[in-house]
């Protein structure tokens, strides 16, 4: 069961990292230090989006408006550290 728990926590910390990267690409394009019109670039966002956009969007759709703010990827990070927090606690009933 030990084997289990890794491979949950390895999964968790992918999703927290790719999550992560996705906000600071999203940071950096927004005040133009990154460029759409780069071919590698366009590549890793439009890879992002598609890793990212099916889970945003289901938690978009329980969020209110807040205006220009997008509070979608705070609540998926919030989520995971949850979800790592529990997975620690409980890992006792798993041996």
């Amino acid at each position: 069961m030990s084997s289990i728990f890794q491979i949950l926590m390895l999964l968790l910390n992918i999703v927290w990292f790719i999550v992560i990267a996705h906000v600071i690409m999203s940071w950096l394009i927004n005040f133009q230090v990154l460029n759409l019109r780069q071919p590698l670039v366009a590549q890793l966002w439009d890879g992002l989006n598609r890793l990212l956009e099916p889970v945003y969007s289901r938690v978009r759709s329980v969020l209110p408006a807040v205006g220009g703010l997008d509070l979608a990827p705070l609540v998926v990070l919030i989520g995971v550290a949850i979800l790592r927090i529990l997975l620690i606690n409980n890992a006792a009933l798993f041996f």
